[in-house]
């Protein structure tokens, strides 16, 4: 999970139009994509068809996509197609990159000096779909709060946003992954997340994770995701009762999301 970056007004749809994306102000990606591009994470493989660049005409191109801010503070969508070589970051030692593409390991966390002088914690991992290596600073991924209603501790958090595997009190583990259009691994199918809103506290019920590194994935939930459920459904029905509920502004990438 990431912090949300960017809001849904500043996306920048005429670019979005020429890739074939979008029809004045209607997107054509999936909710779950558009929640990767605000949270500041990339989307699944699309294909893009008909696209022009320089003078030129590409029938398709299959490419992910982001967004970046630019000096001016508007928002520009990026391409991430499949490269023919992957181009390692100048702070990573032969060994790391190896490592990294091979697969023998799913991140590194690094310390680096940015043009500021200031130094920050990134983390790093390789996406093999693009042949890319992707980086976050690790002060930008927020962790959840809780995991099938279980409070992680303040160790928990820290290791998570270091993309390592946290396993919480009713047998599940979870880990960041910044290559995960939904940013978050588990060795179960399904889980509730809660995370810190500007209204409070955020259920998000996921489905259908991806499996962590190398590791088998359970079918069953984790022993106490049913009482979580139950939880999250009773937030729900005081919150109608309330009128509604509040904008969700901490992450979008979510199946379902119940505010209280």
């Amino acid at each position: 999970m990431l912090r949300q970056q960017f809001k849904r007004e500043e996306l920048p749809m005429e670019e979005f139009r020429q890739l074939g994306l979008a029809d004045w102000n209607v997107l054509h990606i999936d909710d779950e994509d558009l929640a990767a591009l605000l949270a500041g994470r990339r989307t699944d493989m699309l294909r893009l068809e008909n696209l022009e660049q320089q003078g030129l005409r590409i029938p398709a191109l299959d490419a992910k996509l982001s967004l970046r801010r630019n000096d001016n503070g508007g928002v520009e969508l990026l391409a991430h197609p499949i490269y023919k070589f992957a181009e390692g970051p100048e702070y990573l030692t032969d060994t790391e990159i190896e490592s990294l593409e091979k697969g023998e390991a799913l991140n590194l966390v690094k310390t680096i000096t940015g043009d500021d002088g200031n130094k920050r914690e990134v983390l790093v991992e390789f996406d093999k779909e693009t042949n890319e290596f992707i980086t976050v600073e690790t002060d930008k991924i927020l962790p959840p709060e809780e995991i099938n209603g279980i409070p992680l501790t303040p160790q928990q958090k820290k290791d998570y946003r270091k993309g390592r595997e946290v396993e919480t009190q009713d047998g599940t583990t979870i880990q960041y992954s910044a290559k995960d259009k939904r940013a978050i691994r588990a060795d179960r199918l399904a889980l509730i997340a809660s995370v810190l809103s500007d209204g409070g506290v955020s259920y998000m019920l996921f489905k259908g994770l991806n499996a962590l590194f190398n590791k088998e994935q359970h079918r069953e939930p984790g022993r106490n995701f049913h009482k979580a459920v139950e939880k999250m459904s009773r937030s729900e029905i005081n919150q109608a009762a309330r009128g509604g509920m509040p904008e969700n502004d901490a992450d979008e990438d979510i199946a379902e999301t119940i505010s209280r």
